[in-house]
């Protein structure tokens, strides 16, 4: 096992350091921790969805951030884009589509491992996302983009993030994928790894659970059993090794392997591997853990770290968040993180 290895070479001379692009929504988080569904009597409203709290992840640890998604006329995207300006994110690429609707998110918290979500996704704006937004869009400036499974799903979102990346790349940026695999998303759980396997030539990077992991290398799609869940859980057979070994062998530059309290991994061509330790916290929420996972591991790489310190950093930022109720309200600061890491032990 290779302990340290040079991260992807990312071009510096750019208006923005990550674009983000997908899914957005207004989360509305049970404010009664523990509470049964049934029970809870109030939610905290937050803003969500993989891409966005990405943004919003990576521009405080200070990097400068775009998003590219797509929200309704109406008071629940103000609602969002108030906060994403706050938050200094870049918001003028993302189109308000009138004739559809933000999308919302409803989630009960019973730690450590009880988390009832349901999606409101009927006719929402982000999977209109069009190659015509991806056009308006500053590709050309950009270090490095951001893509996710769920953006994948459905047209027109499907040929706007493959295009998205065709044009990062021709570009020189990174093209950094979250397999994000959720089951109720697609019109059928077994066409998630054929649409993901016609990408991953275009990925440099490629980051998920070994759950998503196996589910997007399977090429016999009647293999991929799987509960109609609302979360990420595929319930999947075979060697994880194997699983990543296919992928690399169809052209992504890297597979990042998220393994919850075992820490993570990241596996090359040629064999080599990069583990980096988990940190032990108390659980609160695990929904958005891998998003700040994400941020962590995109700030390490932009900043031209390791892989070895890259993947502490997402560890870190990933650990954080679950002791924490929301997702983007919830991202630490830069040295809140760097704070936090050295009164673990540091890097």
């Amino acid at each position: 096992m290779t302990e340290t290895l040079t991260a992807p070479v990312i071009p510096t001379d750019r208006r923005y350091d990550i674009l983000t692009m997908g899914r957005s929504s207004i989360d509305l988080y049970s404010n009664d921790i523990g509470a049964a569904f049934p029970d809870i009597k109030t939610f905290g409203a937050f803003v969500g969805g993989c891409p966005t709290n990405v943004s919003v992840g990576t521009r405080r640890l200070g990097l400068k951030s775009a998003l590219l998604t797509a929200m309704g006329d109406d008071p629940v995207a103000d609602f969002m884009l108030k906060f994403l300006d706050k938050e200094g994110v870049e918001t003028r690429f993302i189109p308000r589509k009138a004739e559809f609707r933000t999308s919302a998110v409803v989630l009960g918290i019973e730690p450590p491992d009880k988390f009832p979500l349901v999606y409101y996704r009927s006719g929402c704006a982000d999977i209109e996302i069009t190659i015509d937004d991806v056009l308006a869009a500053p590709l050309d400036e950009t270090r490095a983009l951001f893509i996710t499974g769920t953006g994948l799903s459905k047209e027109p979102s499907r040929s706007a993030t493959i295009f998205a990346a065709e044009r990062a790349r021709g570009y020189g940026a990174t093209v950094l994928l979250d397999i994000d695999f959720r089951a109720d998303q697609w019109h059928d759980p077994r066409a998630f790894g054929v649409v993901v396997r016609s990408v991953l030539d275009l990925v440099d990077v490629a980051i998920g659970s070994e759950a998503e992991v196996k589910a997007t290398a399977l090429t016999e799609a009647s293999q991929l059993k799987i509960e109609h869940s609302q979360v990420s859980d595929p319930n999947v057979t075979g060697d994880v090794s194997a699983a990543i070994e296919s992928l690399l062998d169809r052209g992504v530059g890297s597979v990042v392997l998220k393994q919850g309290t075992a820490g993570s991994s990241v596996y090359l061509p040629g064999g080599d591997v990069v583990h980096a330790d988990p940190f032990g916290v108390e659980v609160c929420n695990i929904l958005g853990a891998g998003d700040g996972y994400a941020s962590g591991l995109i700030y390490g790489l932009l900043k031209g770290w390791d892989w070895r310190r890259s993947l502490r950093m997402a560890n870190a930022v990933g650990a954080i968040l679950v002791t924490r109720q929301a997702c983007a309200n919830a991202m630490p600061f830069e040295q809140e993180a760097a704070d936090w890491i050295e009164a673990r032990g540091g890097f």
